[in-house]
């Protein structure tokens, strides 16, 4: 490994007392220079090996430039900081070393701990900017979590995208603020005593502004993804951009203080060599722990059920700290009564959902009729802590043709179940953004390419991708700004009930997440019992029984439309509520027994879930 990447930043421009260093890989070109729009001046730069590299006193931090390739094409540094004009246009030098910090004594959050909170920047506020969010802190202290996660801010085409069609992955997008602004929205979560957790994208570019082929061979053709050829990671020249991405992902946890990435879609990060480039960016990771004494961690999304990714290099995996679990969300959502069709298909409600609360994975070692092969591997070995759950995400209502959130698809009651099922699971929980109070608006898919032909491929994309879901009616223009402004949060109806009542609803559950043993994301004592019948599930939470002061907890839900009447787990002692959805206080029906027998039976109302303890102590 090289140190050096450890230490700082050397792709693209960076500063010090010897002025701007330049340095671009282009080991196809024959002359490199960078044009200098403030002086238009052209500033050769000097061959070594597969780089280009100069020194010079005459570019400064905000000035504008462009690499000129064999003297005719120009183009944006690959490594740029900040496109300004888009990116289309030149690239901006920006020194990320001139922000003073003031986080020196932050402490990540323990990944145990995390109850996290994704949103998109450019619709969780009326401003959609970094900025915006900033101040929303208190209110997001206030509901209870302790980590946000941002979905991906590399600079997109446009104002408005969901992020994962950004082409320049160092570049913070600029209407969002910036590197600048990014910086100050980081150390002033860590002062709140909030996590940051940054979304990136190293499976594919988008396609608009993608100019990586005029430098270098940065795809491959020995692999296709959904969004055409590979990242080289394995082929000719992958050296290069392995290197161009372990120092993307070094710079975001040195220069950005990110406490953890989530990498997008990991099972489309094709790598066959010797060293996955996963396991690489693992190690990195850990050297530049032992250099600053800070603790980062590394979540992917995968569909591939192989825990081989979340198994420690010393096991002979790839090292990853956590991942997402689709397959609980599946599995939830049918129990709560979602259509079955597309990939939903593949599960079969509140059995499942069982398996899910067990296993992690509901395909370890199964046939999947969607796949029409055996999916997955056992999760045995992995603690709860490697699994992050919820009831919705952005995927999983953007990829919606109508972005329809839960609070449009269940009843108020089914929206305080499906919470309490992610809040009471023995793994790490997230929610989406609004969702805390039943956010009306939809979470639409929205672009704002300037390319026509592109736009409309993205259309006829859209339709093509509903088509297994036999819908006759019309996606909404991804392009159209008011498919954007429809997907803004609506922050007036934490005024209005229901929807006030939800928000101190999801309070009482993320401190009861906090303050009791359902903080802690341990699989191994958990048991659970369900019956398809009653449509209900038994969840039975304690930790290792050398811990004396750890109570059991016990968490019995209710998915169908009737009360339904349960037996309590045998306990010499009477077990005390702590927890129920159907109280009046959450505009439920009536409230449950405070306290009830050690094998008694207790009626769990329609679409609730009822949380009990022990009360030996």
């Amino acid at each position: 490994m090289n140190e050096l990447f450890t230490s700082q930043r050397t792709l693209g421009v960076t500063f010090s007392d010897a002025g701007a260093c330049v340095r671009v890989w282009a080991p196809l070109v024959e002359n490199v220079a960078l044009h200098h729009f403030g002086l238009n001046q052209i500033i050769p730069l000097q061959n070594e090996g597969s780089y280009w590299k100069t020194t010079t006193d005459l570019l400064k931090p905000d000035d504008r430039y462009t690499f000129v390739l064999n003297g005719k094409v120009e183009r944006p540094d690959p490594a740029s900081l900040a496109q300004p004009e888009g990116v289309h246009g030149p690239s901006q030098a920006v020194d990320t070393t001139a922000f003073v910090w003031t986080d020196a004594e932050w402490k990540n959050v323990p990944l145990e701990d995390y109850l996290i909170y994704e949103l998109h920047t450019g619709t969780f506020t009326p401003e959609g900017t970094f900025a915006g969010i900033e101040t929303k802190l208190d209110y997001l202290v206030e509901l209870g979590i302790n980590a946000i996660e941002i979905m991906p801010v590399a600079q997109f085409p446009g104002s408005r995208n969901w992020g994962y069609d950004g082409v320049c992955p160092y570049a913070v997008q600029k209407s969002y603020g910036g590197a600048a602004g990014l910086q100050k929205l980081v150390d002033a979560c860590h002062r709140k005593g909030l996590a940051v957790v940054l979304d990136v994208v190293y499976n594919h570019m988008g396609p608009e502004g993608n100019y990586f082929t005029d430098f270098g061979p940065y795809f491959t053709s020995k692999y296709q993804t959904p969004w055409g050829q590979a990242i080289n990671f394995d082929d000719n020249y992958s050296d290069s951009v392995r290197r161009y991405f372990i120092e993307n992902l070094l710079m975001w946890f040195r220069d950005f203080h990110i406490d953890a990435l989530r990498l997008d879609a990991a099972h489309a990060i094709h790598d066959n060599s010797d060293l996955h480039i996963l396991r690489e960016f693992k190690q990195y990771t850990n050297l530049l722990m032992t250099q600053t004494g800070r603790q980062h961690y590394l979540i992917i999304e995968s569909d591939l059920n192989e825990p081989r990714f979340i198994r420690p290099i010393a096991a002979d995996g790839y090292g990853m700290d956590a991942q997402w679990n689709d397959e609980f969300h599946h599995a939830l959502r049918v129990t709560a009564g979602g259509e079955r069709s597309g990939y939903y298909a593949d599960y079969d409600g509140i059995r499942h959902l069982a398996k899910a609360y067990r296993d992690a994975y509901v395909y370890d070692g199964a046939y999947m009729p969607r796949r029409a092969k055996v999916v997955g591997k056992s999760t045995a070995d992995h603690p709860g802590r490697q699994f992050i759950v919820f009831s919705q995400n952005h995927d999983q209502i953007g990829n919606r043709m109508l972005g329809e959130r839960p609070a449009e698809l269940v009843s108020f009651s089914m929206q305080k179940l499906m919470a309490g099922a992610v809040m009471s699971s023995p793994y790490l929980p997230m929610l989406f953004m609004g969702e805390e109070w039943g956010e009306l608006n939809p979470f639409l898919y929205f672009v704002s390419h300037s390319d026509m032909a592109l736009i409309e491929a993205v259309r006829e994309g859209r339709k093509r991708e509903f088509a297994a879901f036999h819908t006759t009616d019309e996606a909404p223009d991804p392009q159209d700004e008011q498919t954007f402004q429809k997907s803004k949060l609506q922050w007036d109806l934490l005024t209005k009930e229901p929807h006030q009542t939800l928000f101190r609803y999801y309070q009482a559950l993320l401190a009861l997440r906090k303050h009791s043993p359902l903080r802690h994301p341990n699989r191994e004592t958990v048991a659970v019992i369900m019956d398809e019948t009653q449509q209900t599930l038994q969840l039975l939470r304690q930790r290792p029984q050398q811990i004396a002061d750890e109570v059991p907890i016990v968490c019995l839900m209710n998915f169908s439309t009737q009360p339904q009447l349960l037996t309590l787990p045998a306990s010499r002692e009477p077990w005390q509520k702590l927890l129920d959805s159907a109280d009046p206080q959450w505009l439920g029906p009536v409230a449950a027994p405070s306290l009830v027998a050690g094998d008694a039976s207790v009626f769990v109302q329609a679409e609730s879930i009822l949380i009990y303890k022990s009360s030996h102590v």
